[in-house]
């Protein structure tokens, strides 16, 4: 497994994390967590080290089976535990909504930090950003956490890069967390870039665009429950029938090409692409981690990446982006 610091912290992961949204099970249909347990230890089998979670994953019960999973597992000063702040549920709010004040921050290290079964959480990362919270009290809170050594390094997800910048101008910054991935591409415009100047690591999230590019989806899938993907424009017609045709068609070229399908296709864009970024793999069966196994070994060269683009063009009219995930503002 590729490996890359994280910063200048001297924290060490692999290229590829595992990222733990649907084991939380909520937005995903549930989850069963024995099986969830087998699947983070899978992932570490095959190389993974970053776990990355949340609060905001099943309000807590994403953090609790990582936390299970790890005191099983052991091996705690080889792996690297993302988790993240500033998002708020419980009685008399619907749903989640933003909190980044400096006492919602403080709680909720010390609740992560109970779930995880662990003393210092490695990367903690401010969820979303919150417009009510002047970023001034939001970073100097996360910089008393890492002077305490309650966290190992700063980052911050779904920030623009001016809210980068005000951040990092209090408090220190060592990695951003955008969405990207095949279909998914508006942070190349902006926060890429800067975090390649700024010499800050990139935490990617969505590799597999919600699973459409697993090569596994088909026009009559069905999502159970309070599966977002029910409410996903992606998934909604006539957007589903183009992407389904650039899975196809990307599909295709990948065995043509390299031998290999669009899944590991897709994650080698992610690695091939962005020296400084590594991929966040969700799953939560252990089978989902086997096509791990073949997506080191090969790279990308820039014909295959022009012709990526092509296909991409020439089947997706009208791309749309993550922006229906959201939350709200208090």
């Amino acid at each position: 497994m590729e490996t890359l610091k994280i910063g200048d912290t001297g924290l060490s992961a692999s290229r590829i994390g595992l990222g733990t949204w649907a084991i939380g099970g909520k937005m995903w249909g549930g989850s069963d967590d024995a099986q969830a347990i087998r699947t983070i230890h899978a992932a570490l089998d095959r190389g993974i080290n970053l776990i990355d979670t949340a609060p905001a994953y099943g309000y807590g019960h994403s953090e609790e089976v990582v936390g299970k999973a790890l005191a099983e597992y052991g091996q705690r000063d080889e792996l690297v535990i993302a988790s993240k702040a500033g998002l708020e549920w419980g009685e008399g709010i619907e749903g989640l909504v933003r909190n980044a004040t400096a006492p919602r921050l403080e709680r909720e290290v010390e609740d992560s930090l109970r779930r995880l079964g662990t003393e210092t959480i490695d990367l903690y990362q401010i969820h979303w950003p919150d417009p009510q919270v002047p970023m001034e009290e939001t970073a100097s809170a996360m910089q008393r956490l890492y002077r305490d050594g309650k966290i190992r390094a700063i980052g911050v997800s779904n920030f623009t890069v001016e809210q980068c910048r005000a951040f990092s101008g209090v408090a220190p910054l060592h990695s951003v967390q955008p969405p990207l991935n095949l279909f998914e591409r508006d942070a190349e415009h902006d926060i890429i870039p800067y975090a390649e100047r700024e010499g800050l690591t990139m935490l990617t999230y969505g590799a597999l665009c919600r699973g459409l590019l697993s090569g596994k989806m088909r026009r009559d899938t069905q999502f159970n429950g309070d599966d977002l993907r029910n409410n996903d424009p992606k998934f909604q017609e006539p957007r589903y029938a183009q992407y389904l045709a650039a899975v196809d068609a990307l599909e295709r070229f990948a065995r043509e090409r390299h031998g290999k399908h669009v899944l590991e296709l897709a994650v080698r864009w992610l690695l091939d692409g962005h020296a400084n970024g590594i991929a966040l793999w969700g799953g939560r069966r252990p089978d989902q981690m086997e096509p791990l196994d073949a997506i080191d070994g090969w790279k990308l060269n820039a014909d295959d990446l022009a012709e990526i683009d092509r296909l991409l063009a020439k089947h997706v009219s009208d791309p749309v982006g993550p922006e229906f995930m959201a939350p709200p503002t208090r």
